[in-house]
């Protein structure tokens, strides 16, 4: 039986109003790298291995969080919700990186290339693959709570999904940039995902344990005391991010409007692609509706870390990832909605089963 300490609490304050904080750290993170130029250089240089210390320990307070609350025992749970598991699969990993890829390919390096700066094109197109590439661990659980989804598939996909990207993250970037015509910095690659993947996941699972040898009421407590740290470690990273970046987003503030555009695109296909396959195989609506989320978000908080790592703080890759955090939540808000609003449609026989 799943512990149902994993089982998601309703939005915080913080997760409900997430654009508007992104926004916020927007204009403070351009507002103090104008004004505090030399200090936020100086953080800048704060790195070994092109990795940069304070954002690196941000990402962990980010990270380290949402990991404790995934059970890798709910692994097991896989052969309840088999069509549904098997729709976000193929979604997250056969769909989801290549769209992205190729939206990417149509509208970065050809449809908008004449209204973007020629030297980030590449690192624009980077950003949204490693954006695509890592499926959301988190937030998740919030969505399958609003869709009223199944509780055990929406654990026991995350805990499966978690599991592959420790093998699969690095091979898929480093292909989908190969084909994309990017050089692949394969140390660095690695390295990012030993650092923010693998350690993570190993530290959050023995806290886990620490905490449910103490009972569900300890895990619960440190938990929502552990939330908010998460929000605000994502939210000063942010401010770090445009800090930098704030010359050139005043410079071409249209950039920020047009890497929205594959981003939106790639969710809306691929929440409604995950939706409809899973009535076509005849999936319950309680798993059908996490299923068409889990495919469409991102792990972005990963994909922030990882675009900081190889392609560093003033990268266009780096303000590609922050992009997508900023439109997450409202989209996702958005696919919720139609999710629960097409439940008659969904559970009204097709003429195929009629």
């Amino acid at each position: 039986m799943t512990n149902k300490t994993t089982s998601a609490a309703p939005m915080s304050i913080f997760e409900r109003y997430l654009t508007l904080w992104v926004f916020c750290c927007i204009v403070a993170g351009i507002a103090l790298g104008q004004l505090l130029p030399s200090l936020f250089q100086a953080v800048g240089r704060m790195e070994i291995a092109h990795v940069n210390l304070p954002v690196g320990l941000l990402i962990w307070v980010m990270i380290v969080p949402m990991l404790i609350k995934v059970d890798f025992r709910a692994v097991h749970e896989v052969r309840q919700h088999a069509r549904g598991i098997g729709v976000t699969l193929f979604v997250n990993w056969l769909v989801k990186p290549f769209s992205m890829a190729f939206l990417g390919w149509l509208f970065i390096r050809h449809g908008f290339a004449a209204l973007l700066p020629a030297a980030e094109i590449d690192s624009y197109i980077a950003g949204l693959i490693l954006l695509a590439a890592a499926p959301c661990t988190a937030m998740v659980f919030v969505w399958s709570r609003l869709s009223n989804g199944d509780p055990l598939f929406t654990l026991s996909q995350v805990a499966l999904n978690d599991s592959i990207m420790v093998l699969a993250f690095a091979p898929l970037v480093a292909f989908l940039l190969g084909i994309s015509a990017i050089a692949v910095p394969w140390p660095t690659l690695l390295a990012s995902v030993v650092l923010y993947i693998v350690i993570p996941v190993i530290l959050a699972q023995l806290w886990r344990r620490t905490l449910l040898r103490r009972g569900a009421a300890a895990f619960e407590t440190v938990m929502a005391r552990l939330g908010p740290c998460s929000i605000a470690a994502l939210l000063a990273t942010l401010v770090l991010l445009f800090a930098f970046q704030g010359q050139a987003i005043l410079q071409q503030p249209l950039v920020i409007a047009l890497l929205a555009v594959p981003i939106l695109l790639q969710v809306f296909f691929n929440s409604a692609l995950a939706y409809w396959l899973n009535r076509l195989l005849g999936e319950r609506h309680c798993v059908a509706g996490p299923s068409a989320l889990i495919g469409a978000s991102n792990f972005f908080e990963l994909a922030v870390a990882a675009a900081i790592s190889l392609f560093g703080f003033h990268s266009g890759a780096a303000l590609a990832t922050v992009v997508g955090v900023l439109i997450e939540v409202p989209v996702m808000l958005l696919v919720v909605r139609v999710v629960n609003r097409s439940k008659a449609w969904y559970e009204k026989p097709s003429a195929a089963t009629q």
